[in-house]
């Protein structure tokens, strides 16, 4: 009976040495595990900031997104060329007409608009001349107008001229003994004069009987039809067009000078009946083609640059809780940023504007829709970023990524000095105009102020900003001299100097890194980490090899992320 109490301890020794290699081998393959989590964390990682090139060489994958940008550079450009053309048509046509109404309906034009306005009258004789001129001329418009013109029906579906004056309800003024008896309140009448009767009938009607002291302003009104066969030259169905066209004549100064302004707002409208022979029709049908095209290309753009941030959001949250876990701190918000690729934003931005832009100008094309300037503003805006875009590959080479990297570095300093540039700049603003205003005509309204100081700080048009100043007042003279040469002084000299130095040192500190080195994030230096000793990674690195492979072969496959 002595031996048994021997083989019970021997018996607990073994088995007390079984539990601690067992719990030896779960750690150590727990271990294992989490090497293996990291390295293929990190492979993921540095395979995600790749460029193309290096994805190709280290995967062979095909850079279907650089080949897809490539190609939709050219299309998107051919397609705005193609546009553009047909809008400078629709552009050159208007202002055309508009000069020819000009012609047509003011009497003693000369071609060129005296300011803001066509030009003025200074008699009675004078305004009474040019409003009959004006209703002649439209009674006659289909004998003597060369365009393809014809009338077209007022807001009250009647054609004709729609006159209307404008004055002051009662009163008497005798400047002579400076005595005024004014009633203010403002009267309207309007009279519709169609083709039926002449312009001689209407000389002695009552209504132009003007009371020039109490008058505002008369308001001839009248619309017109017009077709553009211009683009017929160029393989498109021609336009429609309505013109709306207005002459006032302005007397609300009672300045003794009438101004007469002419407004003439031109809407595209869809053809009722158009039958024209020949390829036209065809051609549509290939543009119409090609617009499809190019929404296919930027659609397949817009998925792929979506998947792709998902994937990249996805890796992001992968390494925020594999910092977490392993050290235990956050990582910092730059290394965060680095996973949102700012390029693929513009790239969807750019697409989204394309396909909108695309569907319009088909729309146009087949003459449904006549929204011309939403359709270049949308198509400009999205070839401007396609074409901003193309900075982004050549940013992978070192001699041209130093645009991109002083952008980066100076646009928050640029931005708070402008901040405060700024109030400066609108201070200057108001006080030019206010003081300014009313004796140069560069400084009558807040915008004219705002792009002639502009202008003075980039050297331009000083000298007739200087010479232009009315001299009636001396106090006024004096104070626009130290008023501009105070602001030239200070935006020219210091302010743009300043700026110019942010930029400048922005430069300087990329030019230092870029050849002593970027100072390291905790994203770069996880990278450059090794993956775990030196003796456990010539021992096992087959093997963790053979692990990632596995691991990305299974469930894990959406995590690898494909640029």
């Amino acid at each position: 009976m002595a031996p048994q109490p021997y083989r019970f301890a021997q018996a607990w020794n073994l088995e007390r040495g079984s539990g601690v290699f067992r719990l030896t081998v779960r750690n150590a393959m727990a271990h294992l595990d989490s090497e293996v989590k990291e390295e293929c964390l990190r492979e993921d990682l540095k395979f995600y900031f790749m460029n193309p090139c290096e994805k190709y060489r280290a995967r062979h994958q095909i850079p279907w997104k650089l080949g897809l940008q490539i190609l939709k550079i050219v299309m998107v450009t051919t397609q705005l060329v193609r546009f553009g053309l047909s809008n400078q048509m629709v552009v050159a046509f208007k202002e055309e007409n508009t000069v020819a109404f000009k012609h047509l309906f003011l009497k003693g034009y000369s071609g060129m608009d005296e300011d803001d306005y066509s030009c003025s009258l200074y008699t009675q004789e004078d305004a009474y001349e040019s409003i009959f001129f004006a209703i002649n001329q439209y009674h006659h418009l289909k004998n003597i107008s060369l365009g393809t013109l014809g009338y077209g029906e007022n807001e009250d579906n009647t054609i004709g001229l729609k006159v209307c004056k404008q004055h002051y309800k009662k009163g008497t003024m005798f400047p002579c003994n400076e005595t005024l008896n004014i009633d203010s309140d403002i009267e309207i009448d309007c009279v519709h004069l169609d083709l039926s009767k002449s312009p001689q009938d209407w000389k002695n009607s009552s209504f132009f009987k003007l009371e020039f002291y109490r008058l505002l302003q008369v308001e001839i009104s009248f619309h017109l039809k017009g077709i553009d066969l211009q683009t017929i030259h160029s393989r498109e169905l021609p336009d429609c067009y309505v013109f709306q066209n207005t002459i006032t004549f302005d007397n609300k100064a009672h300045s003794g000078k009438i101004k007469i302004y002419f407004d003439s707002d031109a809407k595209i409208e869809e053809c009722k009946d158009l039958n024209i022979s020949g390829s036209i029709q065809k051609n549509t049908q290939y543009v119409l083609v090609f617009d499809a095209f190019v929404i296919v290309i930027c659609l397949a753009s817009l998925i792929l640059c979506t998947r792709s941030i998902v994937l990249a959001l996805r890796l992001r949250k992968r390494f925020l809780n594999f910092f977490l876990e392993k050290y235990k701190r956050h990582v910092c918000n730059a290394d965060q940023w680095e996973f949102i690729n700012g390029w693929y934003v513009l790239v969807i931005i750019s697409d989204l504007m394309t396909i909108i832009g695309s569907i319009l100008k088909m729309e146009i094309k087949a003459k449904n829709l006549t929204n011309y300037d939403l359709c270049s503003i949308l198509l400009g805006t999205s070839t401007l970023f396609v074409w901003v875009g193309v900075i982004r590959y050549l940013g992978y080479f070192q001699a041209y990524n130093v645009l991109i990297l002083t952008m980066q570095a100076s646009l928050p300093k640029v931005l708070r000095f402008c901040a405060c540039a700024g109030m400066i700049y609108l201070g200057y603003m108001f006080c030019g105009w206010i003081v300014l205003g009313p004796y140069h005509d560069k400084f009558e309204d807040l915008n004219t102020v705002a792009e002639c100081l502009f202008s003075l700080v980039n050297g331009d048009d000083m000298f007739a900003t200087f010479a232009h100043i009315q001299q009636k007042s001396v106090l006024v003279w004096l104070f626009s001299r130290l008023y501009l040469y105070s602001f030239i002084s200070l935006f020219i000299y210091m302010i743009l100097s300043l700026f110019i130095a942010l930029i400048t040192d922005s430069y300087d500190t990329i030019k230092k890194y870029q050849q002593n080195g970027f100072p390291e994030t905790d994203l770069q230096e996880f990278l450059k980490e090794c993956s775990s000793k030196e003796k456990y990674q010539k021992e096992s690195s087959a093997f963790l090899s053979c692990v990632c492979c596995l691991r990305r072969r299974g469930s894990d496959d959406h995590l690898i992320l494909v640029n």
